[in-house]
């Protein structure tokens, strides 16, 4: 949602060539036109009004500042980012800021999609590839499990777990619009995992947690990849990989400072569904 590698939020104005740079405040309040939420301000929600034509002009241009900040690096990550519509897995309302650097609202309980650079900044960090089984927890819109379908290709898999059933409901209505039938979107706590799918060779886990569930540990890949961010919810966390040896050791390094919304169920932050 939020890393300190970027710091601001930079809105480009679709009338001119102005810039506009929010500063990161960590506040969630209602504000005049904009409402600032997890560190970010969001745009105010309105009617869609850009064509077709003018989002894609705009994810190419989004996929190409990610290349030159250094968060995509991989092809097969940056053609999933081409390819897939991001602007298909955003509420109408936020459709037009689909590719603005900014997290946006989604129905269910403080629900959100990611700001665009924070998949490549997990996937990159994961090397998530052609031929991976990949589980991600916390399926928000879809659009990570979308672009994950296609970063794995044919012979890979990808299974995904929302625990709240109106943000489960809004992804699953995505994913099926958008022709993602293979991917297996589940609702339940995703801090247990999905142990008939196991192991896994890689694993996401897209809400900021107490510590590294260990249900996901043991359904970890020996040699495989997690990716987590680990702190309190209303503060700053680190985004931490950890890898688990083919000896099943395992060792942990820092990735980012990341800002997410706390984790739900057994091994979250709050155990409510």
């Amino acid at each position: 949602m939020y890393s300190r590698k970027l710091g601001v939020s930079v809105v480009h104005d679709e009338k001119t060539t102005k810039v506009r740079v929010y500063v990161c405040v960590i506040v969630a309040c209602k504000v005049v036109g904009l409402v600032k939420m997890l560190g970010w301000m969001v745009p105010p929600p309105k009617k869609p009004e850009k064509t077709r034509e003018e989002l894609l002009r705009e994810r190419r241009e989004k996929v190409r500042w990610l290349v030159e900040q250094g968060f995509l690096r991989s092809q097969r990550i940056l053609k999933a980012m081409m390819k897939v519509p991001r602007e298909e897995f955003v509420p109408e309302p936020y459709r037009d800021y689909a590719y603005l650097e900014v997290p946006l609202p989604l129905p269910g309980s403080d629900a959100t999609i990611s700001c665009p650079h924070s998949y490549p900044l997990f996937y990159e960090a994961l090397d998530l590839g052609e031929n991976d089984r990949f589980l991600e927890v916390g399926a928000g819109s879809g659009y990570g499990a979308a672009l994950a379908r296609e970063i794995v290709g044919e012979e890979g898999s990808v299974a995904t777990i929302e625990i709240d059933e109106e943000t489960y409901k809004f992804a699953k209505r995505n994913l099926e619009r958008t022709g993602y039938l293979d991917i297996l979107l589940l609702l339940g706590d995703g801090s247990l995992g999905y142990s008939p799918g196991a192991p896994y060779d890689k694993i996401c886990i897209t809400a900021a947690c107490p510590k590294i569930p260990n249900p996901l540990i043991r359904q970890l890949k020996p040699g495989g990849k997690l990716i987590a961010p680990i702190g309190r919810p209303e503060l700053v966390q680190d985004l931490v990989l950890l890898e688990k040896g083919r000896d099943g050791s395992l060792k942990t390094s820092f990735v980012e400072e990341v800002l997410y919304v706390p984790l739900r169920g057994r091994y979250g932050w709050s155990k409510r569904p």
